[in-house]
Order: C-alpha cells, then structure tokens, then sequence
C-alpha cells in the first residue's frame, strides 16, 4: 500500500503510466482488427458473446504473463543461433504469430475476391466448431499481442502497479471500441479488405521482428493511418456520388 501511494505522489510515474496506456492502447489495435474482423463471421448472434470472451481472455492472458515478469524477460535470451542471428523464444513466438496472421489474412482476401471459392471454414451449417475455432484463433493471437506487449511494458517501467494499471485501461478501451469497430468494419465491404491489409502488414512486421529487423512502430501506423485516410476520403466521395444520382434521378 505504501508503494502505491509513493508512486501516486511521484509525477515520473505518472507520465509512465500514461505513455505505457497510450502503448497499450495502439498496440490493442491490432489486436482488436483480428477479432473484428474474425467475429464478423460468425452468425449474428454469436459475434459480441465471441467478442467479448476473446478481449477478456486477451486480459487475463496479459495480467498472467504480468504475474510471471522474471519468465516474459527470459524469453528474450536467446536460445539458438542461425545465420548469425540468436533467435530468442519471444522471437519464435513474434515469427509464429505473424506467419499466422499472412496466412488468415491471404485466406480471407482470396475467399474475398474469389467468385466461387467453394466451402469455407466459416460456413453457417457448421456453426458449433466455427465458433470453437474463432476463438481458438483469437487465443492463439492474444498470446502474441500479450508477450510482445508485455515484454515492451518491462522495457518502459520496473513497477508491477503501472503494467497492471495500463493493461487493464487498454483491454477497457479494447472493449468499448470492440462492437463499434466490427460494426463498422462489416457494413463497409472496402473496410474489410483494408483491415485485411493491415492484417498483412502487421503479420510480416511480427516476422521481421522476430528475424532480428527492428520495425519502428511510428511507420506502420502511420501507413495505416495514411491508408485509413485515403479510405474515408474515397467514402466521402462515394456518398457524394450516390446523393448527385439520387437527386438526378428525382
């Protein structure tokens, strides 16, 4: 308790603790495109409850590995060499998520752009395991997102209270943002292939951290911000486009 209170009357701390939410916070946002984008296809029904159970378990995956710091800081000691490179398990763990990512991401913009991609995994008659499988796919990713977010809180602040504090901040706007976001994602079909898009970049900038290439962060989401941009002008001048018509045709 004492410990709490030094920290609430230190002002360092404070401005750790909000650029470590802000940290949080933009790194949720992948996170919280792989759910939107998986949820929405799920049948209607199911998607919020499969939402909601894959942001939970991103929080309670991170306030684990939180319980558990000595361990996520070892995953950075290497464990074996190749091409020169000493390859750490947080490494491993960085290539297997992003090749995952590559992978969902090809599958749906191919069954996207497709005209007849046959059955699919996501089919309604097999609701049960389409659910099941959503969240398996969500776990797998929350492990990803969770070790190199924590492994990045570690290397900004020393106090347990601060990572446990901006941790829970993020997965609270993770959760307000959740449905607003799919919503939005599912009633703008040129949404979804620019998240998918996103899904892509942020799988190969997962692998080439794991290589040892070091990716600022600042340029992905500024090209993913540019692109939003570029998208919502490209909306605009749809709506426009399509009230000229209706006022012509009226």
């Amino acid at each position: 308790m004492d410990s709490l209170f030094a920290l609430a009357a230190n002002p360092a701390a404070w401005v750790a603790l909000a650029t470590l939410i802000a940290m949080e916070v933009v790194l949720g946002i992948d996170n919280l495109i792989f759910i939107s984008i998986l949820t929405n296809k799920l049948p209607e029904g199911q998607r919020e409850r499969a939402r909601r159970i894959g942001i939970a378990l991103a929080l309670v995956m991170r306030l684990g590995l939180l319980a558990t710091v000595a361990f996520i800081v070892g995953l950075t000691q290497p464990v074996f060499e190749l091409f020169g490179h000493g390859f750490s398990w947080r490494d491993l763990i960085l290539i297997a998520g992003g090749l995952f990512l590559v992978w969902k991401a090809t599958k749906e913009i191919h069954h996207s752009v497709d005209a007849d991609p046959g059955p699919d995994m996501f089919d309604s008659e097999k609701v049960t395991m389409t659910f099941g499988a959503a969240i398996f796919q969500i776990l797998l990713l929350d492990m990803v997102f969770s070790v190199d977010s924590i492994i990045t809180a570690v290397g900004m602040t020393d106090h347990i209270e601060i990572m446990v504090i901006a941790v829970v901040v993020a997965v609270a706007v993770m959760l307000l943002a959740a449905n607003p976001l799919a919503n939005f994602i599912n009633a703008n079909p040129t949404i979804v292939m620019l998240a998918l898009g996103f899904l892509l970049m942020i799988g190969m900038t997962l692998i080439a951290e794991g290589m040892g290439a070091h990716v600022p962060k600042g340029y992905v989401y500024a090209a993913m911000a540019f692109s939003s941009l570029v998208e919502g002008l490209n909306m605009l001048t749809r709506r426009a486009r399509r009230k000229r018509e209706a006022k012509k045709s009226s």
